[in-house]
Protein backbone atom coordinates (compact mmCIF):
# COMPACT_ATOMS: atom_id res chain seq x y z
CA UNK A 1 0.00 0.00 0.00
CA UNK A 2 2.73 2.01 1.00
CA UNK A 3 4.69 1.47 -2.22
CA UNK A 4 1.47 2.66 -4.42
CA UNK A 5 1.20 5.71 -2.60
CA UNK A 6 4.45 6.29 -3.07
CA UNK A 7 4.53 5.53 -6.99
CA UNK A 8 1.28 7.63 -7.36
CA UNK A 9 2.71 10.77 -5.62
CA UNK A 10 6.01 10.33 -7.73
CA UNK A 11 4.25 9.69 -11.40
CA UNK A 12 3.11 13.79 -10.78
CA UNK A 13 4.90 15.93 -12.99
CA UNK A 14 6.70 17.99 -10.55
CA UNK A 15 9.13 14.73 -10.32
CA UNK A 16 9.90 14.82 -14.07
CA UNK A 17 10.04 18.49 -14.25
CA UNK A 18 12.57 18.71 -11.77
CA UNK A 19 15.79 19.48 -11.92
CA UNK A 20 16.99 17.58 -8.96
CA UNK A 21 14.10 14.25 -9.05
CA UNK A 22 16.24 12.08 -6.25
CA UNK A 23 15.26 14.96 -4.07
CA UNK A 24 11.51 15.33 -4.87
CA UNK A 25 11.80 11.41 -4.60
CA UNK A 26 13.25 11.46 -1.51
CA UNK A 27 10.70 13.98 0.29
CA UNK A 28 8.03 12.49 -1.56
CA UNK A 29 8.80 9.14 0.69
CA UNK A 30 9.37 11.17 3.63
CA UNK A 31 5.61 12.81 2.83
CA UNK A 32 4.02 9.76 2.45
CA UNK A 33 5.45 8.16 5.68
CA UNK A 34 4.69 11.00 7.92
CA UNK A 35 1.44 10.62 5.87
CA UNK A 36 1.20 6.88 7.01
CA UNK A 37 2.09 7.21 10.98
CA UNK A 38 0.05 10.27 11.18
CA UNK A 39 -1.71 12.28 12.32
CA UNK A 40 -0.04 13.33 15.62
CA UNK A 41 -2.67 12.07 18.48
CA UNK A 42 -0.35 12.37 21.89
CA UNK A 43 -3.06 13.28 24.15
CA UNK A 44 -4.31 11.14 26.92
CA UNK A 45 -8.59 11.59 27.70
CA UNK A 46 -8.86 12.86 31.00
CA UNK A 47 -12.54 11.71 32.58
CA UNK A 48 -14.23 13.99 34.85
CA UNK A 49 -14.50 13.52 37.79
CA UNK A 50 -11.43 11.00 38.07
CA UNK A 51 -9.90 8.87 38.23
CA UNK A 52 -9.05 8.01 34.44
CA UNK A 53 -8.41 4.67 33.81
CA UNK A 54 -5.39 3.49 31.53
CA UNK A 55 -4.65 0.05 31.29
CA UNK A 56 -1.38 -0.82 29.51
CA UNK A 57 -1.04 -4.05 27.49
CA UNK A 58 1.63 -5.87 25.95
CA UNK A 59 4.33 -9.25 25.74
CA UNK A 60 6.29 -9.39 28.21
CA UNK A 61 9.82 -8.23 27.89
CA UNK A 62 8.29 -5.48 25.87
CA UNK A 63 9.17 -3.02 28.69
CA UNK A 64 5.50 -2.68 29.88
CA UNK A 65 6.33 -2.18 33.96
CA UNK A 66 9.32 0.81 33.20
CA UNK A 67 6.86 2.08 30.82
CA UNK A 68 3.76 2.41 33.08
CA UNK A 69 6.82 4.12 35.64
CA UNK A 70 7.60 6.96 32.59
CA UNK A 71 3.64 7.41 32.14
CA UNK A 72 3.24 8.27 35.75
CA UNK A 73 6.39 10.87 35.53
CA UNK A 74 4.66 12.05 32.42
CA UNK A 75 1.52 12.67 33.87
CA UNK A 76 3.11 13.92 37.14
CA UNK A 77 5.13 16.59 34.72
CA UNK A 78 1.55 17.43 33.30
CA UNK A 79 -0.20 18.16 37.26
CA UNK A 80 -1.91 14.88 37.63
CA UNK A 81 -1.73 12.81 40.86
CA UNK A 82 -0.93 9.18 39.46
CA UNK A 83 -1.54 5.79 40.80
CA UNK A 84 0.26 2.87 39.38
CA UNK A 85 -1.07 -1.02 39.70
CA UNK A 86 1.48 -3.61 40.09
CA UNK A 87 -1.26 -5.80 38.37
CA UNK A 88 1.33 -7.71 36.70
CA UNK A 89 1.07 -11.29 38.28
CA UNK A 90 2.65 -13.90 36.69
CA UNK A 91 6.47 -12.33 36.93
CA UNK A 92 7.28 -12.22 40.47
CA UNK A 93 9.52 -9.45 39.92
CA UNK A 94 7.12 -7.32 37.91
CA UNK A 95 5.50 -6.14 41.46
CA UNK A 96 8.88 -4.84 43.23
CA UNK A 97 10.09 -3.41 40.07
CA UNK A 98 7.01 -0.96 39.98
CA UNK A 99 7.01 -0.20 43.95
CA UNK A 100 11.03 0.42 43.25
CA UNK A 101 9.99 2.62 40.29
CA UNK A 102 7.27 3.92 42.18
CA UNK A 103 9.68 5.47 44.95
CA UNK A 104 12.11 6.85 42.79
CA UNK A 105 9.41 9.10 41.75
CA UNK A 106 7.68 9.80 44.59
CA UNK A 107 4.58 8.23 42.79
CA UNK A 108 2.29 5.65 44.98
CA UNK A 109 2.11 2.06 44.10
CA UNK A 110 -0.89 -0.50 44.37
CA UNK A 111 -0.64 -4.04 45.10
CA UNK A 112 -2.16 -6.80 46.93
CA UNK A 113 -0.88 -10.21 47.75
CA UNK A 114 -3.43 -11.73 45.93
CA UNK A 115 -3.73 -13.69 42.77
CA UNK A 116 -6.80 -12.43 41.26
CA UNK A 117 -5.84 -9.47 38.98
CA UNK A 118 -9.55 -8.26 38.45
CA UNK A 119 -10.06 -8.26 41.91
CA UNK A 120 -5.85 -6.07 42.49
CA UNK A 121 -7.38 -3.84 39.32
CA UNK A 122 -10.96 -3.16 40.85
CA UNK A 123 -9.63 -2.69 44.67
CA UNK A 124 -7.37 -0.23 43.02
CA UNK A 125 -10.14 2.00 41.72
CA UNK A 126 -11.35 2.49 45.11
CA UNK A 127 -7.71 2.92 46.43
CA UNK A 128 -7.21 5.99 44.38
CA UNK A 129 -10.40 7.52 45.22
CA UNK A 130 -9.68 7.74 48.84
CA UNK A 131 -6.10 9.13 48.10
CA UNK A 132 -7.22 11.59 45.67
CA UNK A 133 -5.49 9.69 42.65
CA UNK A 134 -6.64 11.08 39.64
CA UNK A 135 -5.38 8.80 36.85
CA UNK A 136 -4.64 5.30 37.31
CA UNK A 137 -1.79 3.09 34.88
CA UNK A 138 -2.55 -0.23 35.20
CA UNK A 139 0.34 -2.50 34.28
CA UNK A 140 -0.73 -6.29 33.14
CA UNK A 141 0.52 -9.33 33.02
CA UNK A 142 2.16 -10.59 29.87
CA UNK A 143 3.59 -13.71 28.13
CA UNK A 144 6.42 -14.39 26.10
CA UNK A 145 3.95 -15.73 23.10
CA UNK A 146 0.39 -14.40 22.55
CA UNK A 147 -1.67 -17.39 24.23
CA UNK A 148 -5.43 -17.63 25.11
CA UNK A 149 -4.91 -17.73 28.99
CA UNK A 150 -3.26 -14.22 28.72
CA UNK A 151 -5.19 -12.74 26.50
CA UNK A 152 -8.30 -13.54 28.59
CA UNK A 153 -6.91 -12.09 31.68
CA UNK A 154 -6.12 -9.10 30.20
CA UNK A 155 -9.48 -8.97 28.70
CA UNK A 156 -11.56 -9.96 31.59
CA UNK A 157 -9.02 -6.94 33.74
CA UNK A 158 -10.32 -4.34 31.21
CA UNK A 159 -13.82 -5.79 31.33
CA UNK A 160 -13.89 -4.98 35.49
CA UNK A 161 -12.59 -1.74 35.19
CA UNK A 162 -13.33 -0.22 31.76
CA UNK A 163 -10.16 1.60 31.32
CA UNK A 164 -10.60 4.91 29.72
CA UNK A 165 -7.57 4.35 27.45
CA UNK A 166 -6.23 0.85 26.31
CA UNK A 167 -2.70 1.45 25.53
CA UNK A 168 -0.37 -1.39 23.53
CA UNK A 169 2.85 -1.63 24.49
CA UNK A 170 5.20 -3.18 21.81
CA UNK A 171 8.89 -3.71 21.65
CA UNK A 172 10.20 -2.05 18.31
CA UNK A 173 13.26 -4.16 18.28
CA UNK A 174 11.34 -7.02 17.51
CA UNK A 175 10.06 -5.94 14.00
CA UNK A 176 7.42 -8.13 12.80
CA UNK A 177 6.80 -9.57 15.54
CA UNK A 178 5.73 -6.97 17.15
CA UNK A 179 3.00 -5.88 14.10
CA UNK A 180 1.43 -9.65 14.60
CA UNK A 181 1.16 -9.10 18.70
CA UNK A 182 -0.28 -5.55 17.90
CA UNK A 183 -3.23 -7.49 15.31
CA UNK A 184 -3.93 -9.92 17.84
CA UNK A 185 -4.11 -7.47 20.74
CA UNK A 186 -6.66 -4.77 18.97
CA UNK A 187 -8.34 -7.45 17.56
CA UNK A 188 -9.58 -8.61 21.71
CA UNK A 189 -9.25 -5.23 23.46
CA UNK A 190 -10.19 -2.36 21.54
CA UNK A 191 -6.80 -0.12 21.75
CA UNK A 192 -6.89 4.01 22.18
CA UNK A 193 -3.34 3.69 21.21
CA UNK A 194 0.47 2.16 20.95
CA UNK A 195 3.42 2.57 22.99
CA UNK A 196 6.82 1.91 20.97
CA UNK A 197 9.57 0.72 23.59
CA UNK A 198 13.33 0.87 22.97
CA UNK A 199 13.68 3.04 20.36
CA UNK A 200 17.12 4.27 21.79
CA UNK A 201 18.90 1.65 20.15
CA UNK A 202 19.40 0.86 16.31
CA UNK A 203 15.89 -0.03 15.44
CA UNK A 204 14.99 2.50 12.49
CA UNK A 205 11.33 2.44 13.74
CA UNK A 206 10.26 0.49 11.13
CA UNK A 207 7.71 -1.40 13.53
CA UNK A 208 5.78 2.06 13.81
CA UNK A 209 5.21 1.97 10.04
CA UNK A 210 3.39 -1.57 10.34
CA UNK A 211 1.75 -0.77 13.87
CA UNK A 212 0.29 2.20 12.72
CA UNK A 213 -1.54 0.43 9.64
CA UNK A 214 -1.99 -2.80 10.69
CA UNK A 215 -4.13 -1.75 13.44
CA UNK A 216 -4.66 1.67 12.50
CA UNK A 217 -4.37 3.53 16.09
CA UNK A 218 -2.08 6.37 16.95
CA UNK A 219 1.28 5.68 18.02
CA UNK A 220 0.89 7.74 21.10
CA UNK A 221 4.46 7.82 23.03
CA UNK A 222 7.95 6.36 22.11
CA UNK A 223 11.00 5.15 24.99
CA UNK A 224 13.77 6.23 23.94
CA UNK A 225 15.84 5.14 27.22
CA UNK A 226 16.38 3.56 30.42
CA UNK A 227 15.51 6.32 32.60
CA UNK A 228 12.51 7.38 33.63
CA UNK A 229 11.93 10.53 31.75
CA UNK A 230 13.15 9.08 28.54
CA UNK A 231 9.10 9.06 27.29
CA UNK A 232 8.57 11.18 24.02
CA UNK A 233 5.44 12.43 22.44
CA UNK A 234 5.65 10.22 19.29
CA UNK A 235 6.17 12.58 16.19
CA UNK A 236 5.51 11.05 12.39
CA UNK A 237 7.49 13.86 10.84
CA UNK A 238 10.57 13.03 12.86
CA UNK A 239 10.15 9.10 12.48
CA UNK A 240 10.03 9.52 9.12
CA UNK A 241 13.21 11.18 9.06
CA UNK A 242 14.73 8.54 11.20
CA UNK A 243 13.48 5.68 9.30
CA UNK A 244 15.12 7.27 6.11
CA UNK A 245 18.32 8.00 7.89
CA UNK A 246 18.28 11.51 8.33
CA UNK A 247 17.07 12.06 11.75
Amino acid sequence: QFCRDVMQAALGAEVIKSLHPGQVMVKIVNDELTRLMGPVDTRIYFVSPGPTIILLAGLQGCGKTTTAAKLGKYLLDKGKKPLLVADDLQRPAAIEQLVVLGQQLNIPVYKEDNSNPVKVAKNSIDFAKQNGCDVIVLDTAGRLHIDEEMMNEVANVAKAVTPHQIYLVCDSMTGQDAVNSAKEFNSRLELDGIILTKLDGDARGGAALSVKAVTGKPIKFIGVGEKLDKLEEFHPDRMAGRILGMG
